[in-house]
């Protein structure tokens, strides 16, 4: 049985925590993305000060460089990159739809060719769940088959059954040990088939219950809608995790849905671009006219780029091609999505949720564009 107790409820949205073998997990909770076992340009203490209590890592890259095995030797996952904290780890099933190129599938799992070097390697259902196992990670994620937008309704109900099937492999290759493994909901972009996947996964009696194959390019609406038709069948007393959402007004629309848990690459992504987030929207550093800006990018915010630097400051770095403008800016959104899930967790215990989501989605479209 899950170690998850509900603290508090506002309408569907709740908070939580989740515990987990390094530790509890506050719920809403965002977990920045280590692809390759680091939160890139961070260190671990960093990230650790930022406020989020969990990080993704991602079983699939991993196995392709450096090995499962010499991660293994290393002493495990968390000791290997100094993060001792909860770590859930992906799959690779998101990689059939973003490696759709050199990927491959069959009942019997997946056949990937490595980015690096060229080299096969296949995962079945079994292979996943004992890959992130040998990991050490806290939380293991099912292999599922999420399919693209677009896709056909025949060819989003054969993936969808697929990824049924392996989750049946998946909870039979589990190997406990406190570790937790969640399952994934597919149903392409149907609402009743999104529901009917919902439903299967929560009969298997996981952990958690992640809602998988979304924000890969729908409407906006439609995401909303298929995660709605997701959560409404999935156990209440679970945690149910949105694979791949990391935007302040889609966090807030997801939780008031009933969502537990996040990850994205935006966060980093954007800073290594020279945008930053704010409660205001978007700031791109870049622009000219924050050469003469010399206050900070948020000024309530604690974190070291605002603190110490001015957004002027911040330009002159990407401008001059500086590392430490990506170091900076990346923990700066960090902080602020996990001061984002901090503040949301306050508003659902003080039972004022929709009002605070409604300051938040005000702010961001009176916004300047």
């Amino acid at each position: 049985m899950t170690a998850f107790a509900c603290e508090a409820a506002d309408g569907d949205a709740r908070t939580a925590t989740l515990m987990t073998a390094h530790g509890p997990v506050r719920t809403p909770a965002f977990m920045p993305v280590g692809t390759h076992a680091t939160v890139k340009a961070l260190h671990p203490d960093e990230v650790r000060a930022t406020g989020v209590d969990i990080l993704l890592c991602n079983a699939y890259h991993l196995a392709l460089r450096p090995g499962i095995e010499l991660i293994e030797r290393a002493g495990g996952l968390h000791q290997f990159m100094g993060w001792d904290h909860p770590i859930l780890t992906d799959s690779g099933g998101y990689q059939l739809v973003s490696l759709v190129e050199v990927a491959a599938v069959d009942d019997a799992g997946a056949t990937f060719v490595s980015p690096y070097d060229g080299s096969r390697l296949r995962v079945t259902p079994e292979d996943a769940v004992r890959n992130q196992a040998r990991l050490g990670a806290d939380v293991l994620m099912c292999l599922d088959h999420p399919v693209a937008h677009g896709t056909t309704p025949e060819a989003a109900r054969t993936a969808t059954e697929r990824t049924h099937r392996w989750a049946e492999r998946c909870r039979a290759a589990h190997p406990g040990g406190g570790r937790l493994l969640f399952g994934i909901a597919q149903g392409g972009f149907d609402a009743g088939a999104r529901a009917e996947s919902a439903r299967f996964m929560s009969g298997l009696d996981f952990d958690g219950v992640a809602i998988g194959g979304l924000s890969v390019g729908e409407p906006v609406e439609t995401m909303l809608t298929m995660t709605a038709a997701s959560v409404a069948e999935l156990a209440r007393d679970r945690p149910r995790y949105f694979m791949g959402l990391g935007t302040d007004a889609e966090l807030l629309a997801a939780v008031g849905l009933g969502v537990d848990m996040f990850d994205c690459v935006v966060p980093t992504r954007l800073a290594r671009n020279g945008s930053a987030l704010t409660p205001d929207g978007r700031l791109s550093l870049r622009n000219a006219a924050a050469r003469d800006e010399f206050g900070p990018i948020d000024p309530e915010c604690p974190c070291a780029a605002c603190a110490g630097f001015s957004r002027a400051y911040l330009r002159h770095l990407f401008q001059s091609g500086e590392i430490l403008a990506h170091r900076l800016v990346s923990l700066h959104n960090i902080t602020h999505l996990a001061r984002l899930m901090d503040a949301t967790r306050s508003a659902i215990r003080q039972g004022r949720f929709a009002e605070f989501r409604a300051e938040r989605d005000g702010r961001l479209r009176s916004a300047p564009r």
